[in-house]
């Protein structure tokens, strides 16, 4: 089992951020924060100081509490895309894609996902097997193509599908529930959306977050994972002028579906 203890911290209306403690080192980081005050008075009560804030991507969301962070840590390490730095607030560290970021005895590979902003990364923690991946892979779904394309995402989401199924995937958001209503609406014959969208209600229900996912499970219900399935592809064309063999023109399709489902 790995040492890095990852907490999830509920933000604003729907946000998660996180907490990653090395408890073999000692070495805390923290994954994207809006809300600066929420954050210190969990990091206090659990008696823990954080040496990296990981952002991946310039949203008020993921990045609002930067500042107030880093006066309240004057020597918390920020992390970020170099490219987009200039909208990242208060930024002392610019990484890249196939940069590597360590917690502890913990290395994260940064791996550059735009689509839904130009400047989107994720981390990557192979040892223990965890994926932060903001808002370009959602359980369920994906972001919002706000400054990307549709090939951008689709590039971002095959990267991330690439990796070993049994890694964790932590989001930005709890979308869930709606992301799957809209993968029964697109694939009403999968028994695993069906079975998935049970259990997430129940955890709904009962006030608990339905993060992590993993990809594995995101290759079975995930429509935007899914895009050459032919009930996927039948659903789509049915609704949308595509080409059916082009998982790009699936992807968008999909995507605008969604922002009006």
């Amino acid at each position: 089992m790995s040492d890095l203890e990852i907490t999830l911290v509920p933000m604003l209306s729907d946000n998660y951020s996180y907490i990653l403690h090395c408890k073999q080192s000692g070495v805390v980081a923290l994954v994207d924060c809006p809300d600066a005050d929420a954050m210190i008075q969990t990091l206090e009560t659990m008696n823990l100081t954080p040496s990296l804030l990981l952002n991946t991507h310039h949203h008020f969301d993921h990045v609002g509490g930067n500042e107030d962070l880093k006066k309240h840590w004057p020597t918390l390490e920020i992390v970020g895309y170099g490219p987009d730095s200039e909208r990242i607030p208060a930024i002392t560290r610019r990484v890249q894609e196939g940069d590597r970021v360590c917690v502890g005895q913990h290395e994260a590979e940064v791996i550059f996902t735009p689509g839904h902003t130009r400047g989107h990364i994720a981390y990557y923690f192979a040892k223990a097997g965890a994926l932060f991946c903001g808002d370009t892979l959602f359980f369920g779904g994906c972001g919002r193509f706000f400054e990307g394309t549709p090939a951008e995402m689709h590039a971002s989401l095959q990267k991330l599908a690439a990796l070993p199924d049994a890694t964790r995937v932590y989001c930005g958001h709890e979308y869930t529930a709606s992301n799957l209503r809209f993968a029964r609406h697109i694939e009403p014959n999968n028994p695993s959306i069906e079975q998935t969208y049970a259990e997430v209600l129940s955890l709904r229900e009962q006030q608990r977050p339905t993060i992590p996912s993993t990809v594995g499970k995101e290759k079975q219900v995930n429509p935007f994972l899914r895009t050459q399935e032919l009930e996927v592809i039948k659903m789509v064309s049915l609704e949308r002028a595509v080409q059916p063999h082009d998982p790009i023109e699936i992807l968008g399709a999909l995507r605008e579906m969604k922002n009006q489902f």
